[in-house]
């Protein structure tokens, strides 16, 4: 089966080990939910795990509920792991890539030199909820210093493109709002991370709704997903 991946640029990631990207539209859709033929995505996902081989056992994927709650992988296990309802991973030893679906939700990629990475699926209710705050504490209790994570923003709908009613605005930037207005997720979620002391963030230039023709969009009407993915390598 062809199919293309389109490679994230996170130098940094790559320097300690880290493999991370989020696939384009030209891959196909990787979700179940839509109107394509399950057969189809599931070819998708199994040439996804043939292209992670070299560096994984171990994929993991979850029941996105668009909710702030994190799971952790200790390892144990080989082959597709598909968890219950969760938006945030973190993988504690090497060799278990972790994936979410987006569209225009923000895929946050989280990685350490120790090994551990995290990747998140953080869409309104995500970044008000901080999500990205619950899965850099859990990575803190476990010994590593804020400063030392290294963290991605990638693909996802730009501020520009994102506008939201009163009452969202409101929850997202905690100051009363009384109309619907634009918001830029990428810049909240930075801004959460920083106060926790995380200092390494890289952000993708690139919008889904913008650059539709690349990524799906679900505010373009689109019922495809990309996927992010995210392992240090064995």
């Amino acid at each position: 089966m062809s199919w293309k991946i389109q490679q994230e640029p996170i130098t940094s990631f790559e320097s300690i080990g880290v493999r991370a990207f989020t696939t384009t539209r030209d891959a196909g859709s990787f979700s179940l939910i839509s109107d394509e033929p399950v057969r189809t995505v599931m070819q998708r996902w199994t040439a996804l795990q043939d292209d992670l081989k070299d560096d994984a056992r171990s994929l993991a994927t979850v029941r996105q509920v668009h909710g702030s709650s994190v799971v952790v992988h200790e390892g144990g296990w080989s082959g597709w792991l598909r968890g219950g309802e969760a938006d945030g991973q973190l993988a504690v030893t090497r060799g278990i890539a972790l994936a979410v679906s987006i569209a225009d939700c923000v895929p946050v990629f989280l990685a350490h030199e120790s090994g551990m990475v995290g990747l998140l699926h953080s869409g309104w209710r995500g970044t008000a909820g901080r999500i990205v705050q619950d899965a850099i504490q859990l990575m803190t209790g476990r010994g590593i210093a804020a400063a030392e994570i290294r963290m991605h923003l990638g693909p996802a709908i730009c501020g520009r493109c994102y506008e939201v009613d009163a009452d969202v605005r409101a929850q997202l930037t905690g100051r009363p709002a009384t109309r619907p207005g634009n918001v830029d997720l990428r810049s909240l979620i930075s801004e959460q991370a920083s106060e926790l002391g995380v200092q390494r963030v890289s952000v993708s230039p690139e919008c889904t709704k913008c650059d539709n023709s690349k990524f799906y969009s679900h505010r373009a009407g689109d019922a495809g997903r990309q996927v992010a993915v995210i392992v240090t390598k064995l």
